[in-house]
């Protein structure tokens, strides 16, 4: 899910449910209530030269189902489980009536911590949602009430809708940086997510593009002055605003990927039919395949972000191999469009991933410099 600070590994004081491995049965007040407790890591971010704030999203269990649940329509299995199986198994989403925005669902934490930034230095705080085909793509057709929704085009407009919504009230509240996390485009790169979306149903060559779609909707209505992706550490500074983007996600729990396979499936619809300016894409290991569909990059102001440095092991990456990669990145589309980040986020659940703190800001840190060296500004 999220680029680097936005999902940060908490500590185990914060975090009842990390030290004894029930996160199941964390109550919701309690990941809410962890919000109050993030001015420390405020300052850790200002220390390694973050702008784009964020409060860790220590009061999420999961990346998605904290924001999808609060959706008039939606309803979210149970996970009676216990132990490791309890751990594994995410609880699911289906659609039992009509998608409706009743209620905002991020105002509040973002008035928290709009109250602690300082925009005289450029500070902004980063909003983090998860990308609306997470309602879709892991329950498909079958997940979805037919006596609400006959037709498919009529759930996919709500939808849409419902993310206006939202997205109208941060922009209402002032908030200006907003970023969808979507794992499903990136899944329908693997041979095998992609055989199980077409047993379901799916049409392979039409899912990509109703996808581009749907995340179109959500952002149409996007107020000017709201910036969606922009991502501004640890980066070159980007001349052009950037207006509209997305992070693309292989899996991220626990250190765990559930996905492989490089952007070729999906790269034309990704680059030319997405309406976004900037995108986060993972590329720290070869289950990302090669650099090659990034030639699908249109020469201009879109941008990739280089998930080079990777959020689920805590070896520190060599700064010279990382160079080397964003070189050979570059043979492919312009350096003036390429920037660099972490893979992904070090915790897109209330488990975080097999790493320390202390491992967590080295990263962000090297991040920081490597971008230094390769364009001259973060």
């Amino acid at each position: 899910m999220t680029m680097s600070d936005p999902f940060c590994v908490p500590p185990l004081s914060m975090n009842p449910a990390r030290s004894s491995r029930t996160a199941h049965s964390m109550p919701r007040d309690c990941a809410r209530s962890r919000t109050r407790r993030s001015p420390p890591l405020v300052e850790q971010e200002r220390a390694v030269g973050i702008k784009s704030i964020s409060d860790g999203e220590f009061r999420r269990e999961y990346f998605h189902l904290d924001f999808i649940e609060h959706l008039e329509g939606i309803k979210i299995s149970k996970n009676t489980l216990t132990g490791e199986k309890a751990e594994a198994t995410v609880p699911t989403i289906s659609v039992a009536g009509k998608l409706k925005h009743v209620k905002p669902i991020q105002l509040a934490d973002f008035e928290y911590l709009q109250a602690r930034i300082d925009p005289s230095k450029n500070e902004i705080v980063k909003v983090a949602i998860p990308s609306p085909t997470m309602v879709h793509f892991r329950g498909g057709r079958s997940s979805i009430d037919l006596a609400a929704y006959p037709n498919l085009d009529e759930f996919f407009e709500d939808l849409g809708a419902a993310y206006r919504a939202e997205i109208k009230i941060l922009a209402d509240a002032g908030c200006k940086f907003l970023q969808l996390d979507d794992t499903n485009l990136a899944y329908l790169c693997d041979l095998k997510m992609r055989e199980a979306a077409a047993g379901r149903g799916e049409d392979l060559n039409t899912l990509p593009r109703q996808y581009a779609e749907l995340i179109n909707s959500a952002l149409r209505d996007r107020p000017a002055g709201m910036t969606v992706g922009q991502y501004n550490f640890p980066l070159k500074l980007i001349a052009c605003p950037i207006y509209k983007g997305i992070h693309l996600c292989r899996g991220n729990f626990r250190s765990r990927h559930f996905a492989e396979g490089g952007y070729e499936p999906i790269a034309q619809v990704l680059f030319e039919l997405l309406d976004v300016d900037v995108y986060f894409l993972e590329f720290d290991t070869e289950r990302a395949g090669t650099f090659e569909p990034l030639r699908f990059l249109p020469k201009g102001e879109k941008v990739v972000v280089l998930g080079l440095v990777s959020s689920k092991v805590p070896q520190l990456e060599d700064k010279e191999f990382i160079k080397a990669r964003i070189a050979e990145a570059a043979k492919f589309a312009p350096l003036e469009q390429l920037a660099l980040s972490p893979q992904c986020g070090f915790s897109s659940t209330v488990h975080g991933n097999e790493i320390t703190i202390a491992d967590q800001w080295a990263k962000m840190k090297l991040v920081h410099e490597i971008a230094a060296d390769v364009w001259g500004v973060v």
